[in-house]
C-alpha cells in the first residue's frame, strides 16, 4: 500500500469529492433534462405553437449543448476545487507541520521552544497543550539538574571526609582515635540517611511503602521526641515546647512513620528559626486529631507555599543559605500523612515563622 502523507491524502479527498458531485450532477441531468424539455415542447405545442416538424433536431441540438456544458463544468468545476483544495489541505497541514518540527526540536533538548498562536481552533488547542506540556518538562528538567547538583554536593562532602580521614590514618598522618571514628560514623550515617530517604520517597510514589498500624498514645511519641530536640538547643536562643492534652484518644498509626514525620518537621523548624519558639502541638477535632509544628523563624514566602510539597524542590532562600537539603523531606512526609488517611498543610509568613500541621483520622 502506497504511504501518502496527510496533506496529499487531504487533497485527494477534495478531488475525489467534487469528482463524485460533478458526475453524480451530470448523470442526473443527462437522464432527466432532456425529458424535461421534450415536456415542455409538447407543453408548447398544446398551446398553438407548432414545433412537431422540428421536435427531432432541437431535442438533439439540446442534447448536444448540454453534453458540452457538462464537459466544461466538469473541467472548470474539478479544477476550480483542485486550487481550493490544494489551498485548504496546505492550510491545514502547515500548522501541523510546525507542530511536528517543534516536537523534533523539544525532543532533541530545546526545551525552550514554544507553539505560536494557530488560526484553526482545533490545531491550537493541541499547540496550546503542547506548550503547556513542554512548560512542564522544562521545569522537570530544571529540577533535574538541580537536584542532581544538590545529591553531587551532599554525597561529595560525606565521602570527601570519609576519605580524607582514611587515607591520612592508612598514611600514618593522624592516628585513628575514638573522635575520628566517631566522625567517619557521623559522616557515614548521613550517607545513609540521604540514601534511605531517595528510597522511601521512590517507594512512596510507587505505592510500595506500607505501615504497621496500632493503637497509639501520642503523647508517648511527643514527650520524648520534644526531650531529644530539646538538648540541641540549650546553649541557644530558642526553645522547644509540647502543647498537649493528657486526654487524647488512641490513634491508629504506625508508629516509626509518624516519628519519621515529625522529626522531619522539628528538624526544618529548628534549622530556621535563629531565635523565639518551636511548639509542637496536638488537639482533638471531631473525628480527628490535629498534630502541628509552630516556629517563629524565617517563614516562607507566599507564592512559594503551593510548591513546597513537590519533591526535590527548595525555596530560592534556602538554596542561598549554608544548609542545602534535597527538597525531598517534606514530600516524604505528605506520602506517609496521606498513607494514614490524613492531609498535611503549611501556614507561613515572612519573619513571622510557619506552621506545618497535619491530622490523623481516629478510625
Amino acid at each position: 500500500m502506497i504511504n501518502l502523507n496527510l496533506q496529499i491524502r487531504l487533497f485527494l479527498s477534495h478531488i475525489l469529492v467534487t469528482i463524485v458531485g460533478v458526475t453524480a450532477s451530470s448523470v442526473v441531468g443527462n437522464f432527466f433534462s432532456p425529458r424535461f424539455f421534450e415536456f415542455q415542447l409538447r407543453t408548447m405545442e398544446g398551446q398553438g405553437l407548432t414545433v412537431f416538424t422540428a421536435h427531432d433536431q432541437l431535442l438533439e441540438v439540446f442534447k448536444t449543448a448540454w453534453t458540452r456544458g457538462n464537459f466544461w463544468s466538469f473541467l472548470i468545476g474539478t479544477l476550480a476545487a483542485a486550487v481550493l483544495s490544494y489551498w485548504l489541505a496546505k492550510r491545514i497541514v502547515q500548522p501541523l507541520n510546525q507542530i511536528e518540527t517543534m516536537i523534533d526540536r523539544f525532543a532533541n533538548g530545546k526545551l525552550d521552544e514554544r507553539m505560536c498562536h494557530l488560526e484553526i481552533p482545533e490545531l491550537n488547542r493541541l499547540a496550546m497543550g503542547f506548550n503547556r506540556m513542554a512548560s512542564s518538562l522544562e521545569e522537570v528538567e530544571s529540577k533535574r539538574r538541580e537536584i542532581i547538583d544538590d545529591l553531587t554536593h551532599e554525597l561529595r562532602t560525606p565521602l570527601t571526609i570519609i576519605r580524607g580521614r582514611l587515607e591520612e590514618i592508612a598514611d600514618g598522618i593522624i592516628i585513628a582515635t575514638p573522635q575520628i571514628y566517631s566522625r567517619l560514623i557521623v559522616e557515614t550515617k548521613r550517607l545513609q540517611r540521604l540514601v534511605n530517604d531517595l528510597q522511601e520517597l521512590s517507594q512512596a510514589e510507587a505505592g510500595n511503602l506500607t505501615l504497621k498500624k496500632m493503637p497509639t498514645n501520642l503523647r508517648y511519641i511527643l514527650e520524648p521526641l520534644v526531650e531529644r530536640f530539646s538538648d540541641q538547643l540549650l546553649d541557644s536562643d530558642r526553645q522547644l515546647v509540647l502543647d498537649c492534652p493528657f486526654n487524647l484518644l488512641y490513634v491508629m498509626v504506625d508508629k516509626d512513620r509518624l516519628e519519621q514525620i515529625l522529626i522531619n518537621l522539628l528538624s526544618n523548624a529548628i534549622r530556621h528559626t535563629q531565635k523565639g519558639s518551636i511548639t509542637l502541638k496536638a488537639w482533638l477535632e471531631i473525628d480527628r486529631v490535629w498534630i502541628a509544628v509552630i516556629d517563629t523563624g524565617s517563614g516562607i514566602v507566599e507564592a512559594e507555599l503551593p510548591h513546597i510539597f513537590r519533591r526535590f524542590w527548595r525555596s530560592k532562600k534556602s538554596r542561598s543559605q549554608k544548609y542545602s537539603g534535597t527538597g525531598i523531606g517534606l514530600a516524604i512526609c505528605q506520602h506517609l500523612v496521606e498513607l494514614h488517611g490524613g492531609t498535611i498543610e503549611v501556614e507561613s509568613k515572612i519573619e513571622q515563622g510557619s506552621t506545618f500541621k497535619f491530622c490523623l483520622p481516629l478510625q
